[in-house]
């Protein structure tokens, strides 16, 4: 457990059309470093933050992914929901552990993830 990292914006995922050329544009304007996790998922590294594109054709109607970092998963999945939060991707597992979708009061999508 890391007290600093609890509850902190520790990831961002988004929309992408093209990977190649959100690969070939970031690494060469701004210096981030990728890791490919299949055909429709890359991550990046500036340094000091870390996120990912994920692929998909529909960019109109999808937005950034914050991902916030939780020592535990299931007391902030509760936390969530008691706090008028909405659940809308149960915790699942992925290639970098475990996390869950959730809405806020106003409609926007974030995650929690943790190990």
């Amino acid at each position: 457990m890391n007290p600093e990292l609890n509850k902190a914006i520790c990831y961002i995922e988004f929309p992408a059309k093209d990977l190649p050329a959100i690969k070939s544009f970031y690494s060469k304007v701004f210096g981030w470093t990728f890791q490919d996790w299949g055909t429709e998922y890359i991550s990046f590294s500036d340094g000091q933050m870390a996120g990912g594109f994920y692929q998909t054709d529909g960019l109109a109607a999808s937005q950034p992914l914050v991902v916030i970092w939780a020592d535990d998963l299931e007391a902030m999945a509760i936390e969530v929901e008691s706090a008028g939060g909405e659940i809308v991707q149960p915790i699942f597992s992925f290639p970098g552990g475990r996390r869950f979708h959730f809405t806020d009061p106003n409609g926007n999508e974030l995650s929690v993830c943790s190990k």
